[in-house]
């Protein structure tokens, strides 16, 4: 399986700005769908963002619609979040996900089909 290593987060003020890595190793990164959950405190982990191992389809949750952007760089092994005009409930363990070949919109938001996780990085915005 492939290992994921997140970095990026930090504390910043509302409406800051800041962009999440997360490096794969030890697989085909490109046959990797790949994505973005967070853990807020004290509520259920949530989908953020996708995007598909193919075509490069990319998905996101209402809340961050037009503000965060999911890419990857298969060349560098590499998936960013861009994180723009954040908000305090923005505040979050977030955590990068991958899966080979996975594909359709229902699956690629539901975590449980993810095999690989990071360890997570926390992002914290004040008001």
């Amino acid at each position: 399986q492939v290992r994921l290593q997140e970095s990026g987060g930090g504390v910043t003020q509302a409406g800051g700005s800041l962009r999440l890595a997360c490096e794969a190793s030890g697989g085909d990164f490109n046959k990797y769908s790949m994505a973005w959950f967070r853990h807020p405190p004290g509520k259920e982990r949530e989908f953020v963002a996708a995007i598909s191992w193919n075509i490069g389809n990319t998905y996101y949750t209402e809340s961050v619609e037009g503000r965060f952007t999911i890419s990857r760089d298969n060349g560098k092994n590499t998936l960013y979040l861009q994180m723009n005009n954040l908000r305090p409930e923005d505040t979050a363990v977030y955590y990068c996900a991958a899966r080979a070949y996975l594909s359709s919109y229902g699956r690629l938001i539901a975590d449980k089909e993810y095999g690989s996780w990071g360890q997570g990085t926390q992002v914290t915005v004040s008001s």
